[in-house]
């Protein structure tokens, strides 16, 4: 705090945590979260131990929500948030960055998938009648079973 935060922040929009949680639609915790990560800039701090949050942390916040719901998870995030700032950086580093987590989340759905396809030919291989003993379900959790054995591959 050697600066005068009055002067460094003088004419730019400043919000406190529940400002920009509300802006950002998150939480308080999220942004401490993303604080603790090195997600977002740390903040300034006033005199008063406020944090002098900006435009810049509401933006920042916004691209890790939209990158969460495309599936990236906050190590990717971090690495894509650092690669935008280096000047270095080619459109074509990210696009393999994109890329590459469409490669993840293809296998992700094949892997879906084929759970989806298994519960289907359990759930049918049972017909409800009969002791528990029996039950091709759990035969198959346990791997005594021919689905079971195609379980544990």
């Amino acid at each position: 705090m050697i600066e005068d935060m009055e002067e460094k922040y003088d004419g730019i929009t400043t919000y406190k945590i529940g400002d920009v949680a509300r802006r950002a639609d998150v939480n308080k915790e999220t942004i401490r979260y993303y604080e603790e990560r090195e997600l977002i800039p740390q903040p300034d701090r006033r005199r008063s131990g406020y944090r002098i949050f900006t435009q810049r942390h509401i933006d920042q916040i916004t691209f890790i929500k939209r990158a969460q719901q495309l599936g990236f998870t906050l190590t990717e995030i971090k690495e894509l948030l650092e690669l935008r700032v280096d000047e270095k950086t080619s459109c074509s580093k990210i696009k393999e960055e994109a890329r590459q987590k469409y490669q993840d989340v293809a296998q992700k759905i094949n892997d879906l998938q084929r759970i989806k396809e298994t519960l289907a030919d359990l759930i049918d291989s049972c017909s409800e009648d009969g002791p528990i003993g029996d039950c091709p379900i759990l035969e198959a959790l346990d791997g005594n079973s021919e689905t079971g054995r195609q379980l544990r591959r």
